[in-house]
């Protein structure tokens, strides 16, 4: 891994030459690049993976986090403005996915063409509401608690007090705008959508992934992959075998699957 000459990207794999397509990853509500560092060795070469960092974790821990949408949408996008000129793709998981979605509406409008296809996993679709009650109004030790049952934090952190006061105030932080966020937008992006779901999921599965077809005005797929809510960290030869069927193909169409497929894995196995 190599950080790139800002503080909001890292790049975790280079292409072998000039790249394809850049595709930049966004990992779930307290997550950092670790996530998806295994993902290059199952990336085609010409592809170049990049993941954002944002404040409150790695060597970003001691800046101030967003606790507003807006504000969050903008630095990133202005952060990855000097990238999107190119071949670009988004791929973000659960609250990574929320935020790859409004970052998909500005480089859609601002950089036309050039987004050629946006990646949800573990992620509601927009209109779909929130789960209640939420996490991020619980209290300290049951907020600790209740991520301590999602899965996807390493056990050994639970017994680090010291630690563990730096971490789950980030994780608060992004679960409260993961779950206040809603749509607001007069329509989906121009963009192809795969969205990943497990059935083994219990955050959200098929049924609060499925309306995302509603949200593009181009092909939309829902792709079953096997696995629980933290399926990219379990699972990432799945995930990266749909990546890069779906990069491979330069108009951006999953043309092979009708609008608002649904796919088991053995059924992805068998298309590619």
């Amino acid at each position: 891994m190599a950080a790139t000459g800002d503080k909001w990207v890292m790049t975790l794999k280079p292409a072998a030459a000039e790249p394809s397509t850049t595709l930049f990853c966004f990992p779930y509500a307290g997550g950092s690049p670790e996530t998806f560092r295994a993902w290059g060795e199952g990336l085609a070469p010409d592809v170049e993976l990049l993941c954002v960092i944002l404040p409150g974790r790695g060597r970003r821990l001691k800046e101030p986090r967003y606790d507003r949408w807006q504000p969050l949408v903008d630095d990133v996008f202005e952060a990855l403005s000097p990238y999107l000129h190119r071949r670009h793709a988004f791929y973000g998981h659960s609250f990574g996915g929320r935020l790859a979605y409004e970052l998909c509406q500005l480089a859609a409008a601002r950089f036309p063409g050039r987004t050629h296809r946006l990646f949800v996993s573990g992620c509601r679709s927009p209109d779909v509401p929130q789960a209640r009650p939420y996490m991020h109004e619980m209290t300290e030790s049951g907020f600790a608690d209740a991520v301590a049952k999602m899965g996807g934090t390493a056990a050994e952190l639970f017994a680090q007090e010291r630690m563990l006061r730096l971490f789950l105030p980030t994780m608060r932080s992004e679960i409260r705008l993961a779950e206040i966020w809603e749509n607001h937008h007069a329509s989906g992006v121009d963009v192809p959508i795969t969205a990943l779901y497990s059935p083994a999921d219990p955050i959200d599965d098929r049924a609060t992934m499925r309306g995302w077809s509603g949200f593009t005005r181009r092909d939309c797929e829902l792709i079953e992959v096997p696995g629980g809510h933290f399926f990219v960290d379990s699972h990432p030869e799945h995930v990266t075998r749909i990546v890069n069927t779906r990069l491979g193909n330069p108009n951006g169409e999953a043309h092979r699957f009708a609008r608002g497929a649904i796919h088991s894995p053995e059924d992805q196995q068998d298309r590619g």
